[in-house]
């Protein structure tokens, strides 16, 4: 599905990537927020079916294509499903032009040293070995950083780096997350001992090694400048993190090099309820901000 092709896009594209990436745990609020109340389903597969037909409503939209969204970060269980029979990585692709990645951690460890520790990833290596013969350019990973701890913040960005050349040796393009949590009365204190933490190790990264940065848009503007201009970062792209869209398309807006990857503000305003037309208006007004708020 040419893997060089989808690294130039990645690298120099104008665009953000979506996050389409919600799994079990968070898979019942977005359905709320999409107008699908809980009682709509009986059982687990039910609700991974209306969560992939909405996924797959949002992928075939006119709104939704490589000319705005450069990528897009898939649940496993999307992966493995399709869209009009055609397996949901290949038809993001050859369809619509948009780079598929794959989130690949299981979880959050209950806190401590003020972060959460993503669990144990099993079953890793054939997880990533199929990813590969799926089509899948890069893969997501997500920990959480809940105060200005500089043990728990080291722990954190070394078990991203390390599960990082785990997902580099199988060809692959890891996205590091590290999210700072928006609402802590440390954050910009947290921010500059993770930044400190990521170029520690991006320094010590081969030189023909790349990774991915997903990070809260900062404190303080331009903040990670640093990390958007190393050799060994191919992008790096911000999650929404609990800001609506206008106040995440605003902070976006004020740090340079930095594009999006939202989440809850991409499917912000959409509903089950509403028609085709109104959908993909809502859809393409949305698009048509982050993008933009992604070129500063």
């Amino acid at each position: 599905m040419g893997n060089a092709e989808m690294a130039r896009q990645m690298s120099q594209k104008a665009g953000f990537i979506a996050a389409l990436d919600q799994s079990g745990g968070s898979t019942p609020k977005a359905l709320r927020q999409y107008g699908i109340e809980e009682g709509a389903w009986s059982t687990e597969e039910e609700m991974y079916g209306l969560i992939h037909e909405m996924r797959a409503r949002i992928i075939k939209s006119p709104a939704f294509s490589g000319e705005k969204v450069i990528g897009a970060i898939l649940f496993e269980r999307t992966m493995d499903g399709a869209i009009d029979g055609i397996p949901t990585a290949e038809y993001l692709w050859t369809k619509r032009s948009v780079v598929p990645f794959l989130k690949v951690d299981k979880g959050l460890e209950a806190g401590k040293d003020g972060v959460q520790l993503m669990k144990p990833i099993t079953g890793l290596d054939a997880l990533l070995i199929r990813a590969v013969a799926k089509g899948i350019f890069g893969t997501k990973m997500r920990s959480v950083i809940d105060a200005a701890n500089p043990a728990g913040i080291a722990a954190v960005v070394a078990q991203q780096f390390e599960i990082g050349k785990q997902i580099l040796a199988h060809g692959l393009m890891p996205i590091i997350e590290p999210e700072v949590t928006i609402s802590i009365a440390d954050k910009a204190e947290a921010e500059e001992i993770l930044r400190a933490e990521i170029l520690n190790h991006l320094d010590a990264l081969p030189a023909n090694q790349q990774v991915m940065l997903k990070l809260t848009l900062p404190t303080k503007a331009n903040f990670y400048k640093p990390l958007v201009d190393h050799p060994r970062v191919m992008r790096v792209v911000a999650l929404s993190g609990g800001y609506s869209r206008v106040d995440a398309c605003r902070k976006l807006g004020e740090n340079t090099g930095i594009i999006a990857s939202f989440s809850r503000a991409l499917t912000e305003g959409l509903s089950a309820k509403q028609a085709n037309s109104e959908f993909d208006a809502v859809l393409g007004e949305t698009v048509d901000a982050i993008c933009e708020a992604s070129k500063s």
